[in-house]
């Protein structure tokens, strides 16, 4: 019986994403949890997550991906992030002609894929700001919760953060906070920020002629997909299961 299942498994820096396929590629179980000090500890969680779902790892076909791919025992075998989002993304938009956008906890990696394979690609993994990390800190410092900053955003403006350090940005907005600054003004600036990062990322690859959809966490913060499709000049699409494209992605490479 397991062997009708696919099981992908993406552990993230930050969140470890699990979905299952059936036998006809449809998605019937997803799952998210922190990934925690210890990918081991989360790889394990995740074997008795799908074992209360009657799903035993060590039998159904399983692939892992993502910062703690090493860390799955239980796997058939790892597969880097690249592949796994670029496949994640087209089964979930349908398409073979896109540019993936992937905000994730510690990186954003900007897929370009043509003709059902991938074209090119740009990461940032040296610096946290323009990731959901940075968003993070800054929701942290301001007492909010991440989607809290992404909805306060919509009302602000008329203010902007310089550094693009997560550790001076920090820094910026607790000084904006001193000087009475209004909640929405700087929630305007942090993904004003988030937003002009990856747009100038983006400018590495050449976006045009295909459709551009957004995954990873920050996939449901509607002001930040509608800001980036502003910048980009097109729409950027999303999905509500954006942010297990990357588990999706490994479990159909199987």
């Amino acid at each position: 019986m397991n062997k009708e299942y696919h099981i992908g498994i993406d552990i993230g820096s930050t969140c470890a994403k699990l979905a299952v396929l059936d036998e006809n590629q449809n998605l019937i179980f997803k799952s998210v949890q922190p990934t925690g000090w210890s990918s081991v500890d989360t790889a394990e969680s995740i074997r008795q997550k799908l074992l209360d779902e009657g799903i035993d790892a060590e039998q159904a076909p399983c692939v892992a991906t993502g910062y703690g791919r090493i860390s799955v025992p239980y796997a058939d075998k790892m597969i880097t992030e690249i592949t796994c989002h670029a496949r994640g993304a087209m089964w979930l938009h349908g398409g073979s002609e896109l540019v993936v956008i992937d905000i994730g906890g510690q990186d954003t990696k900007i897929i370009r894929i043509e003709d059902g394979r991938v074209k090119d690609f740009v990461m940032n993994d040296k610096c946290s700001a323009g990731t959901g990390r940075f968003l993070e800190v800054m929701a942290n410092t301001m007492a909010l919760r991440p989607d809290e900053i992404c909805e306060l955003a919509r009302q602000g403006g008329g203010t902007a953060i310089s550094s693009m350090c997560t550790v001076f940005a920090e820094s910026e907005v607790i000084s904006l906070i001193g000087q009475g600054e209004k909640k929405e003004n700087i929630a305007f600036a942090v993904v004003e920020s988030i937003v002009n990062k990856v747009v100038s990322q983006s400018s590495r690859l050449d976006v045009r002629g295909a459709a551009v959809c957004l995954t990873g966490g920050l996939c449901e913060c509607a002001y930040l997909r509608e800001n980036l499709s502003e910048k980009l000049g097109c729409e950027v699409q999303a999905k509500p299961e954006g942010r297990f494209a990357g588990a999706v992605g490994a479990a159909l490479s199987l």
